[in-house]
């Protein structure tokens, strides 16, 4: 999300994620209400860190917590559009993790918006955050890709 003015490209992501839209996603205007773009990053990062095993929203010892989020749009999606969400990994530190997110209206290659969120590593119990263990790291730099400007 590095030059505000045009959208990102696919090759700008370091993973994909398909996600259908439903009709419950429009709006009254006819297209996804903003509310959904910030559902479908969710949806994206977190069905990724079910699979890789970094997250068990049930028993694990640790979860985490967004803190920050932020959206731009490009152009419009809508039911009954495939969504692609590419996700990169933008920065990295001991117990947070920043991701950004591209959503791609089916084949297209520009994005139509593009967001991000902060996650925290934090301890269940305690609510204090906590480093990533070194295989979380190495899961999470996997994603990590330099913005292009």
């Amino acid at each position: 999300m590095s030059d505000r003015s045009k959208p990102s490209v696919r090759a700008d992501y370091a993973l994909f994620r398909t996600i259908q839209t439903r009709w419950m996603d429009n709006d009254i205007y006819g297209h996804m209400n903003n509310v959904v773009h910030y559902s479908l990053f969710d949806t994206a990062v977190n069905g990724w860190l079910l699979e890789r095993g970094i997250i068990d929203i049930r028993r694990g010892r640790t979860v985490f917590f967004v803190v920050e989020t932020g959206c731009r749009y490009f152009s419009e999606l809508a039911f009954p559009d495939v969504v692609t969400a590419g996700i990169r990994v933008a920065k990295l530190g001991t117990s947070s993790v920043r991701y950004e997110i591209g959503l791609f209206r089916n084949d297209e290659e520009q994005a139509a918006a593009e967001g991000f969120f902060v996650h925290v590593h934090v301890d269940r119990k305690t609510r204090k955050p906590t480093p990533f263990d070194s295989v979380s790291r190495q899961v999470l730099e996997t994603l990590s890709r330099t913005p292009k400007a």
